[in-house]
């Protein structure tokens, strides 16, 4: 049996026209997608797990979906630490879209219960110069190190971070502030004396302003900011 050519054919069956469109607005360049919602993809995601998914994840993906679907076969298998993580390091480079890196970081779980392991791992992508690897291993420290024993190691490495790639900033941007919510006191401090370049400390402000986790109060502090930034542009 041919799992890939099976669950490709299957694909091919539940792709949504509207859903294709839909998704090719918010992943320009992207190609060979078919429209199918990530809710379904996770359901086979989870059978190609627990079937022949070493068979899976040797194949070669054509359609977006199919790398969307190799990555998160990934974060299900049930395998050794060391092993995970060697799969990850293969599955990295084939990253080629925001939507496929977050969705593989989202279901990389297992990184919640090896922190040291999985910081080490990632430390070499931040200065990768590749823009999506970059931003793998900046979502990564968004979804599993904004706590307490991680963040100030983190807001130095996110400041560090050089990369011209709209994807970089955005990631970085959504890092800081969600890390803002999580863990207000040492990220406000941050704030105040950040070194972030104008376009990625212009993003940060939004999304902080976007968010309804962040108090009024701070925001009030963030708009005010953002007017200096305006007028230094002037």
């Amino acid at each position: 049996m041919d799992i890939f050519l099976d669950v490709r054919q299957e694909l091919e069956k539940l792709a949504e026209q509207d859903y294709k469109q839909f998704s090719a607005g918010l992943l320009p360049g992207v190609e060979h997608i078919l429209g199918i919602r990530l809710p379904m993809l996770r359901k086979i995601a989870a059978r190609i797990a627990a079937d022949d998914w070493q068979q899976y994840l040797a194949a070669e993906p054509y359609y977006f979906e199919e790398i969307m679907l190799q990555g998160m076969v990934i974060g299900a298998i049930k395998v050794p630490v060391e092993e995970r993580l060697t799969y990850i390091a293969a599955f990295v480079p084939a990253i080629n879209s925001w939507s496929v890196c977050d969705s593989f970081c989202s279901g990389l779980k297992f990184a919640a219960k090896n922190q040291e392991l999985v910081w080490q791992f990632i430390q070499p992508y931040l200065h990768s110069g590749q823009e999506y690897q970059i931003r793998f291993a900046v979502i990564m420290m968004m979804n599993y190190f904004l706590t307490k024993e991680y963040i100030d190691a983190v807001l130095p490495l996110l400041e560090q971070v050089e990369h011209e790639g709209y994807y970089v900033k955005m990631a970085v941007a959504w890092t800081l502030a969600t890390a803002l919510a999580k863990q207000p006191e040492p990220v406000w401090t941050y704030f105040q004396r950040q070194q972030l370049d104008s376009d990625t400390w212009k993003k940060t402000i939004q999304k902080c302003l976007e968010s309804r986790r962040i108090p009024e109060a701070q925001k009030i502090i963030l708009r005010e900011m953002r007017q200096q930034l305006r007028a230094a542009d002037k």
